[in-house]
């Protein structure tokens, strides 16, 4: 880790600003209820402190956003709005019975935590003390994630379900791995708990080079990386590996300018190359590398092959195309020896459940954030170059974690307030601290010249000795006090 941070510890900021800076109180609220497992229920409705958060603030955020209270409505906003509406339209048609309950779930924990993102975090110092917090939050779970991988019980999980009136998530006793626990600490699934310890790594170690000694970045680094192993997810540890292999591809190409587009044109290649010299699909190939067992990497490449003709369609297999609607609640269809219904690929489940129009909207302002962020001109401040590669490592690596798990709940949540609170590097103003401008020359004060009949040279020349005698000079300030005044004029004296 010690050279690849070479590339981003130049020097802390100075700006007071940027240490001064406090999160707004609602940010605060909300990212604490993500860490809550609380659960509750309000008549038919499953409720989670982060749901009744986000319920009281989605309403007036909306009403701002639309009003321009922050700034110019952006395509983003406006897909995943789309996103939201064939949602509706989708379960409306499949499970009309179901559309109020699921559809405004999805919205309150999808939109409202975009808003807030979008809404509260406007500038450096808010990114600055959001990943403060959330780094602070992975590093105080770290104590029960190493309890838990050893006892195999979430302490915090079960003592809230002794207590009256509320409960929490179940201990989802999953299978231990390399003689280890899995560890969920306060998530409803040890994915989750791993995805969150994720989303610090970059922001933090990259994010913070100039906020933080790197020897404090360092050993943050570290407690997340043990967060994501104890949690013995594939997932997660690829979303850690790629923002590892992002952080090195931009030390060690720091240098051309064109880096990122040389690496999306090198991906295109491999792909080109898998798809013609393998017997298997490119995205076949990346789920068998992107999981523990070659067990699971058959089991995900299935769900694949099923997942898509659950959305095309397939006469061979008698199944009817949902590329529409796609399927709503109803279970998927797939081999008879596939007794879990479980699906795990984020992207795949949004286009089986609500059909290729929901998968097109939230996928499209996804992409299309991502890409004007990255082409954004930020100048000479490395402080906001810093933070928006941190933020792009965290989301890039996200973006291919989530073809191989499912999110749902705070995580799913807590993933698209992230995404919100990237937004405002679209009109961040850069703080050009590389280009100074040279300071304004002195005022020219003939009475500070000595007198030599040979024209002066350039300040760096060697000056040239004059052998003969020198020749009176007229009365000089002082050598040793350059801000005294001229000297007068001499006086005449009486004989």
């Amino acid at each position: 880790m010690a050279e690849i941070s070479s590339g981003f510890s130049s020097g802390r900021a100075d700006t007071d600003a940027v240490h001064r800076a406090r999160l707004a109180l609602p940010v605060v609220i909300y990212v604490l209820s993500v860490v809550t497992p609380i659960l509750m229920r309000l008549g038919p409705l499953h409720m989670s402190v982060t749901r009744m958060v986000l319920i009281v603030m989605i309403v007036p955020l909306t009403a701002q956003l639309f009003s321009g209270r922050f700034g110019k409505i952006l395509p983003v906003d406006y897909l995943f709005f789309a996103h939201i509406g064939w949602m509706t339209v989708s379960m409306a048609v499949v499970n009309p019975d179901s559309v109020v309950e699921n559809t405004g779930s999805a919205a309150i924990e999808f939109l409202g935590a975009y808003l807030i993102g979008r809404a509260y975090i406007r500038n450096r110092g808010d990114l600055i003390a959001l990943t403060k917090l959330v780094g602070t939050i992975v590093l105080l779970t770290l104590p029960l994630a190493l309890l838990e991988t050893v006892t195999g019980q979430p302490l915090v999980l079960n003592l809230i379900r002794k207590l009256p009136s509320i409960t929490s998530y179940a201990n989802v006793n999953n299978e231990p791995r390399m003689g280890l626990e899995r560890v969920q600490t306060l998530f409803i699934h040890p994915i989750h708990y791993g995805l969150f310890c994720s989303m610090a790594f970059a922001l933090v170690y990259v994010g913070l080079a100039r906020v933080m000694s790197s020897g404090a970045r360092r050993a943050c680094a570290a407690g997340f990386g043990l967060g994501v192993f104890l949690s013995l997810s594939s997932g997660a540890l690829l979303a850690l590996l790629l923002q590892i292999f992002l952080i090195a591809w931009s030390v060690v190409f720091r240098d051309v300018e064109k880096r990122w587009l040389m690496l999306l044109g090198l991906l295109a290649v491999m792909y080109v190359f898998i798809d013609i010299t393998s017997n298997r699909t490119p995205i076949r190939v990346f789920m068998s590398y992107a999981t523990f067992s070659a067990h699971n990497a058959y089991w995900r490449s299935i769900i694949f092959d099923w997942g898509v003709m659950n959305i095309m369609g397939s006469v061979a297999e008698g199944i009817p195309s949902a590329k529409l609607f796609g399927i709503g609640l109803n279970d998927w269809i797939r081999p008879s020896f596939m007794h879990s219904g479980s699906m795990d690929n984020f992207w795949l489940v949004v286009a089986v459940r609500n059909g290729l129009p929901a998968f097109a909207a939230l996928a499209g302002g996804y992409a299309w954030l991502l890409w004007k962020v990255g082409q954004r001109d930020l100048g000479g401040d490395l402080l906001l170059i810093d933070l928006r590669r941190a933020w792009m490592i965290s989301f890039a690596g996200l973006t291919f974690t989530l073809a191989t798990v499912h999110i749902w709940g705070s995580i799913y949540s807590f993933v698209f307030f992230m995404f919100g609170a990237g937004v405002w590097f679209l009109t961040a103003e850069p703080e050009n601290r590389n280009d100074a401008p040279e300071p304004e020359p002195e005022a020219h004060d003939r009475s500070r010249e000595s007198y030599t009949r040979f024209p002066k040279g350039p300040a760096t020349s060697t000056p040239v000795r004059d052998r003969r005698p020198a020749l009176p000079r007229p009365v000089m300030a002082s050598r040793r006090n350059l801000t005294a005044r001229p000297a007068a004029a001499p006086t005449r004296t009486r004989r």
